[in-house]
């Protein structure tokens, strides 16, 4: 007769071994989207530092101009 093998074995079926590669490849696809927000995230924030400091460079310009037309009119 042939060996039989332990009842405690866990039993590997296809469409059991299918759903964990489907769960694996899932895993892999939401750490990378993962990983790609966060650059996404940090680029945003390097972009509105940048922003900012045109705003500020703008605002800046201005008021030098404002000053030296005070400058000028003042005796």
């Amino acid at each position: 007769m042939s060996e039989l093998r332990p009842r405690s074995e866990a039993f590997a079926c296809a469409p059991a071994m299918r759903l964990e590669a489907h769960e694996r490849v899932s895993k892999l696809h939401v750490e990378r989207l993962e990983e790609k927000l966060a650059r996404l995230e940090e680029l945003m924030e390097r972009l509105e530092k940048r922003l900012w400091l045109a705003v500020y460079g703008v605002v800046g310009a201005i008021l030098a101009q404002a000053f030296q037309g005070l400058l000028s009119v003042t005796p």
